[in-house]
């Protein structure tokens, strides 16, 4: 199979992922509909500089993430049962579906520097180390990391292998103890990541190095 050919099977395989609903236990970054313009619209009317849009972008996480630190919750940006009562005062309904349209940005975005060559230190197109390939690629997003994948580290919260989604960030310890080497979760197993030896490439999570050096992932959307 050409290289070509293997980028577009990925990628149909990726949209599908993508496209595929779940349930959640609290609403947060991607979230669309009324419950989420309801959660706005208490926001705003509470002071924080939030629109009742109906889309729960990054604006309403920082927005959340104020309001629970008013109120001595986990300032984690994510409206689960606790922070919905809260809020508004009533119990929080189901909460179903589909992976975040931020996290189908990411993803798509990061498909787009295969081949890209790995320079030390690099953070532009013209080659990237994997810290500053994951950090260009979630600007593009209107999301802004830290620069080091240490730092990357301390960001958003933690997620099991079972809850991994595309667009959750996977950490390695390689050159040094501790979170060394980061990459972006695609799906099925893979992540992306711009490595010394292959520049940006997929590669799988449990091959026999990567599953070796795995020391966790962080969802920061």
């Amino acid at each position: 199979m050409s290289k070509a050919a293997r980028i577009f099977t990925l990628t149909v395989a990726l949209v599908l992922c993508l496209s595929s609903m779940a349930g959640a236990s609290a609403f947060r970054v991607g979230d669309q509909g009324t419950d989420v313009a309801e959660i706005q619209g208490q926001l705003h009317s509470l002071g924080y500089d939030v629109k009742a849009d109906g889309d729960y972008g990054p604006a309403t996480a920082e927005a959340v993430k104020a309001f629970q630190l008013s109120r001595g919750l986990s300032a984690d940006g994510l409206v689960g049962s606790a922070t919905y009562s809260a809020l508004l005062g009533k119990t929080m309904p189901e909460v179903v579906h589909s992976t975040n349209a931020v996290s189908n940005a990411v993803v798509s975005e990061s498909m787009n520097y295969l081949g890209v060559p790995y320079v030390f230190g690099g953070t532009t197109p013209s080659g990237f180390d994997c810290s500053g390939y994951v950090r260009y690629v979630f600007a593009q997003a209107g999301i802004y990391l830290p620069r080091t994948a240490d730092a990357q580290y301390e960001c958003g919260y933690a997620v099991s292998t079972a809850e991994l989604q595309p667009g959750d960030l996977v950490f390695f310890s390689t050159y040094e103890p501790g979170a060394s080497h980061v990459g972006i979760y695609l799906g099925d197993g893979n992540f992306i990541n711009a490595s010394s030896s292959r520049g940006v490439s997929v590669a799988s999570l449990y091959s026999s190095y990567w599953g070796s050096c795995y020391i966790g992932a962080r969802r920061v959307m």
